[in-house]
C-alpha cells in the first residue's frame, strides 16, 4: 500500500486537462463535449488510453450500447493488426459526428497500448462544440440518424 506522502507526491505529478471541456445536452444528439477554453489548430484536446478487440469481441460489442461509442481504426487494418475496433477512454467517446468537423482522432501506439489524441483542427471558440468525422458511419443501422 502507498503511504500517504507518496500518493501525494504521484497525484501531483499528473496532469489534469478535466477543465479544457465540458459535457453537456444538446438538442437531437444527446451528449457533447464542449469547450471551455479556446483551442488553437494543432492543440491536443485530450489524450486517452484505449482497449483493443478482436473480430469475436465486436461481435459481441455490436449487439450493445458499446456498438455507438468505439472506434475503428483504418491504419491499423493496413498493418494486419488482429484488432478490430478500440473503446477509449475519456471524453473522445462522446465527442459527436460532424461532416464538417472541428477536431481529428490522431492514434499512437506505445509499449503500454493504443492511445487516442484529439487534436482541433480548426480553431475552437470557448462554448463551442467539438466533433469529428466519424469513419465507420456506414456500419450504423440506418435507425440511428446523425443531425449536424
Amino acid at each position: 500500500m502507498l503511504s500517504h506522502k507518496k500518493a501525494h507526491t504521484m497525484v501531483d505529478k499528473v496532469f489534469d486537462c478535466s477543465s479544457a471541456v465540458y459535457v453537456k445536452n444538446v438538442p437531437r444528439k444527446g451528449r457533447g463535449v464542449f469547450a471551455n477554453l479556446k483551442f488553437k489548430i494543432g492543440d491536443i484536446i485530450e489524450l486517452a488510453p484505449t482497449w483493443g478487440f478482436d473480430d469475436t469481441a465486436k461481435n459481441l460489442l455490436d449487439h450493445t450500447g458499446l456498438f455507438e461509442y468505439y472506434f475503428v481504426r483504418h491504419d491499423r487494418q493496413l498493418k494486419d493488426d488482429p484488432k478490430t475496433g478500440y473503446v477509449v477512454f475519456g471524453f473522445i467517446s462522446i465527442v459527436n459526428h460532424s461532416s464538417n468537423p472541428n477536431a481529428k482522432i490522431v492514434w499512437t501506439d506505445e509499449e503500454s497500448g493504443a492511445w487516442a489524441r484529439i487534436v482541433a483542427i480548426k480553431e475552437i471558440n470557448v462554448d463551442e462544440e467539438i466533433t469529428h468525422r466519424y469513419t465507420n458511419i456506414s456500419a450504423y443501422p440506418d435507425t440511428i440518424n446523425f443531425v449536424e
